[in-house]
């Protein structure tokens, strides 16, 4: 009987369990939400997935890694006592099956938050928000607040890259097609407006920002009030956040207590704004769970 019982002793040690880590942090089905959360606190350092996309997560010329979405995980990461971070770059399609092959433990990428993601990772609060945007001549002659306005004002004319998603946001806004100036690229696109060969131009808003500043024009200005244009019934806006693995809702929820501290002290504005983001890309009240549609 007692060799009966250290066998089964035995047995019992060499079992997995449910404490059993799987590989670069990850845990298995049954170890908890927070493995890797832990483990990383143990280690003091994560790897993060990236996709080198700027203003989001990018290498800059001294191979650092940086970005909007980079920063806001650093200063979160130390505060929940992860002091490293490394980047394991990888084609933005790649990133959520690298996450779930545990090839690094979350996903700083700006990765837009929407039903069908989040079927295969768990998103943290968004960061950030991107919608369109618009200039005119200083003092809005025209009082141009959205694409109707701009459909509806017939002496309205838009200058947008050819190519560009604007186009036909444009167009089922109302706005004609000869009143929208198709031009090669954002630079034309200042010039049209400085030349008066149009009365607006529109990009996404930190593109538009970001323009504007290259631009240095005091006799330009964006519109501060633009109203978002709904296309098919659904806002153009997008919100961004960083994605950990389903599993891991106690690192998520860590992430998001610390998120909120920093949007209610003004710390995630300024660094968005080291990025070309302004107060109007702040996610507001925007969750995770409404976007995913829970």
């Amino acid at each position: 009987m007692l060799t009966l019982l250290l066998v089964a002793v035995s047995l019992t040690a060499c079992n997995p369990g449910t404490n059993t880590k799987t590989g670069n942090g990850g845990s298995n089905a049954d170890s908890g939400a927070e493995g890797t959360l832990a483990e990383a606190i143990r280690k003091g350092s994560i790897t993060v997935g990236f996709a080198n996309e700027k203003p989001y997560a990018y290498k800059d010329a001294n191979g650092e890694l940086t970005g909007e979405a980079v920063e806001i995980a650093r200063v979160i990461l130390k505060r929940l006592g992860i002091n490293e971070m490394k980047g394991e770059l990888t084609e933005f399609g790649s990133l959520i099956a690298g996450l779930q092959a545990n090839r690094f433990d979350l996903i700083t990428a700006g990765m837009f938050v929407n039903p069908e993601r989040c079927e295969a990772v768990l998103f943290a609060n968004p960061e950030y928000s991107i919608g369109e945007a618009i200039a005119v001549k200083q003092g809005n002659p025209l009082g141009l607040g959205s694409y109707e306005d701009i459909a509806n004002q017939e002496k309205a004319r838009v200058a947008v890259m050819t190519g560009a998603v604007e186009i036909g946001y444009l167009q089922k806004s109302g706005v004609p097609d000869e009143r929208i100036i198709q031009v090669p690229d954002q630079a034309s696109a200042i010039s049209a407006l400085q030349s008066g060969r149009v009365e607006a131009i529109t990009m996404t808003g930190p593109s538009l920002q970001a323009m504007l500043e290259s631009a240095g024009d005091q006799d330009i200005e964006r519109v501060s009030d633009f109203t978002q244009p709904v296309i098919d019934g659904q806002s153009v806006r997008g919100y961004g956040a960083t994605a950990f693995r389903l599993a891991d809702t106690a690192f998520q929820e860590a992430y998001n207590a610390e998120l909120a501290k920093m949007k209610e002290s003004g710390e995630l504005l300024e660094i968005l704004q080291k990025f070309g983001f302004t107060e109007q890309e702040l996610p507001g009240d925007m969750t995770a769970a409404v976007l995913c549609g829970v």
